[in-house]
């Protein structure tokens, strides 16, 4: 089984300020990745993303079983939710993104810990050259879009991969209602980078040894 995956990182600006991550869960859980992420320092200014055409990934989930995670458009004011991740995908399951043209469209498919297919889903009208990102837990829907969360807060922090990680990025959600948090209520990793970048292909066996 071959996956897309980019080629080269790049690298989106730095957020500024650094929004405060509360304790140290979200530090613990990358240092047991073996990623090199200051939580502090490292954050992404990456709200909305644009990605190649005919770009495909994988979507590894850490969390909480009642908060599901997708994606919606950017641009549209009011946009559909186009659910990636249901909650009850943990435990080493996975979901399989591709984009596809004529006509333009998201196709999703879920796989279990042991890579056998699950299900599939098809959002016609995905646009890929300008995504957001959600999450949906027991207090609500938050965005990467700070300015569609209740205040504008940051409830997702986004941050480059690192070492075998390279290429792919993390989300970290706050779930919890109001302003701050430790970010570590559900985390994401998707494989792509942060900004528009040629793809290749890895083996599989590469690719499931960045999710331990």
């Amino acid at each position: 089984m071959l996956v897309a995956l980019p080629a080269t990182f790049a690298h989106a600006a730095l957020r500024s300020p650094q929004v405060p991550v509360s304790g140290t869960a979200l530090q613990a859980f990358f240092n047991t990745q073996g990623q090199a992420i200051d939580v502090n320092s490292a954050q992404q200014d990456a709200q909305r993303f644009s990605l190649p055409a005919f770009i495909s990934f994988d979507v590894h989930v850490f969390g909480s079983s009642d908060v599901s995670s997708g994606a919606y458009n950017a641009s549209v004011a009011v946009p559909p939710l186009y659910l990636l991740s249901p909650g009850a995908a943990l435990n080493g399951w996975f979901v399989s993104v591709a984009f596809r043209e004529s006509p333009i469209r998201m196709v999703v498919n879920l796989f279990d810990n042991n890579s056998a297919f699950v299900s599939t889903v098809t959002y016609l009208g995905a646009d890929r050259t300008d995504l957001g990102f959600y999450d949906d837990g027991p207090d609500g829907v938050f965005y990467t879009q700070d300015a569609r969360n209740p205040g504008g807060a940051p409830k997702i922090l986004v941050f480059s991969g690192t070492g075998t990680g390279s290429g792919s990025t993390w989300f970290a959600c706050e779930t919890g209602a109001g302003a701050g948090g430790d970010f570590a209520d559900h985390i994401v990793l998707l494989g792509f980078a942060t900004g528009p970048v040629p793809t290749t292909t890895s083996s599989w066996g590469r690719v499931k040894s960045l999710y331990h």
